[in-house]
């Protein structure tokens, strides 16, 4: 029987990162290798699915055959649409026939296994053997949802960039998923490919003084490169806070005394959204040129070789200083800490493993990223373990022992005393153990309820 792998991805980086992997020999051999695009933007109309993408065509030739889910799925918008369970059968013959797959063993490469459009293609193929690449920090928190047994243990492996080098990424392990490391050196390949196939980035970096490094991270002279996140769009800022915030990391980041900035916009981000940073840079007397265009951080600092990497909690940060070696800063990452809702909104390891790891640059600091060791394990399980005490209750144990340890100061920024005292964790307030008390608590607690309404 014909095997065929299918790829998924969603974002150009996830195509790199697949890319890297094919070429490090992380999958085995197949008959045919496809790669399904999904364009999950708000409006897919008004945005470029990964396909179109500069540089895209350096990868095409890894795949046997690229194909669409938006127009699979069409008229619904591939985040929002998911099989009913009765129509699992029709959709698997329906797409076996439109995309010509026949009677092939499928092997399924996804991303974001957690939530839709990919949990709808892993449902629709029951039969696939499964595969999960991680596309960011996400993959070192725990799994957001709790994933049905007939999918999740379908998942062989987990691939990742070696973002945090000795850290375990604790997405899937609930399944004995085994995380599996895509080679640096492979990924720096591919980034290459893409610089190569945007000749009109030369511009950029010749304005800017930048030039092609001979190596990564070698101490260049190039610009500090600010990243933009859309934290609007995910709902953790209004449009006028993320705006200021921008304004606010090219005012640090010339307090460093950088004078050529470049700020990259997310590329869902509207464009007007450079403004507020362009301003603050005029007002400043710093040149700043601010890149628009749906490229790749990690190509810019292939380009421009940048002096620094300024951020909140971008995964582009920790592309920059483990695999690239350039000096990175945070920025505003304790307010976000504060204000993050729910407390298992699935960004918080991002952003804590950036504000553990990143030099403030509020404090006017900058620098290499520190590096992972035994007290980011017990941070990274204490908080994995507070997202989902169900599903990782396998991770009290090391929370317990990393909170016993732990500062209090510490422990109320990371947790809080609220979910301290509720899951039973040190730092927590004691609860009554006397039934009568306790049932005598929750009254007092209903009647304050029921006085505030």
């Amino acid at each position: 029987m014909a095997t065929t792998q299918i790829f998924f991805v969603s974002s150009l980086f996830g195509a790199a990162t697949v890319t890297a992997a094919i070429d490090s020999g992380c999958f085995p051999d197949a008959d045919r290798r496809l790669l399904l695009v999904s364009n999950n933007a708000a409006v897919p109309e008004t945005t470029p699915a990964p396909d179109a993408a500069p540089g895209f065509e350096r990868l095409r030739d890894r795949f046997d055959g690229v194909l669409s889910w938006n127009e699979a799925v069409s008229p619904f918008h591939p985040s929002a649409w998911s099989p009913r369970a009765d129509d699992v059968p029709l959709w698997e013959r329906h797409l076996r026939r439109l995309w010509r797959l026949g009677d092939d063993r499928i092997d399924l490469v996804l991303e974001s296994l957690q939530v839709a459009p990919a949990l709808s293609v892993a449902r629709l193929f029951p039969d696939a053997a499964l595969d999960v690449y991680a596309d960011g920090l996400m993959s070192y928190g725990p799994t957001r949802n709790r994933i049905d047994p007939l999918v999740g243990e379908r998942v062989r492996g987990l691939f990742h960039l070696d973002l945090v080098p000795g850290l375990r990424p604790l997405l899937l392990a609930e399944f004995g998923a085994e995380p599996r490391v895509v080679p640096a050196g492979a990924f720096a390949k591919v980034v290459d490919e893409l610089s190569d196939a945007l000749p009109d980035l030369t511009a950029v970096a010749g304005a800017l003084g930048g030039r092609p490094p001979e190596e990564p991270g070698d101490g260049g002279d190039g610009p500090a490169v600010v990243l933009g996140q859309y934290l609007a769009a995910l709902g953790i800022l209004s449009r006028a806070e993320e705006e200021e915030l921008h304004a606010r990391m090219v005012r640090a980041v010339a307090g460093l005394g950088h004078r050529r900035i470049v700020f990259k916009a997310h590329p869902a981000a509207p464009a007007a959204w450079g403004h507020r940073a362009a301003a603050e840079a005029a007002a400043l007397g710093v040149e700043l040129t601010v890149v628009d265009r749906p490229v790749l951080a990690e190509v810019l600092y292939r380009r421009l070789r940048p002096s620094l990497v300024a951020g909140c909690f971008s995964t582009g940060l920790l592309t920059a200083a483990s695999l690239h070696g350039i000096d990175v800063a945070r920025f505003g990452t304790g307010a976000l800490l504060e204000r993050l809702t729910p407390y298992r909104n699935s960004n918080r390891v991002p952003l804590m493993l950036v504000d553990a790891l990143v030099p403030d640059l509020e404090a006017g600091a900058s620098g290499p990223a520190a590096a992972a060791d035994e007290r980011l394990t017990g941070l990274l399980d204490a908080v994995g373990f507070a997202m989902q005490p169900q599903l990782r209750h396998d991770l009290r144990p090391s929370a317990e022992h990393f909170l016993r340890g732990a500062p209090e100061a510490q422990r109320l920024r990371l947790i809080g005393r609220r979910r301290l005292t509720a899951l039973g964790l040190p730092g927590g307030l004691p609860v009554p153990r006397h039934a009568v008390v306790r049932r005598a608590v929750r009254r007092a607690r209903g009647l304050k309820r029921a006085v505030l309404r």
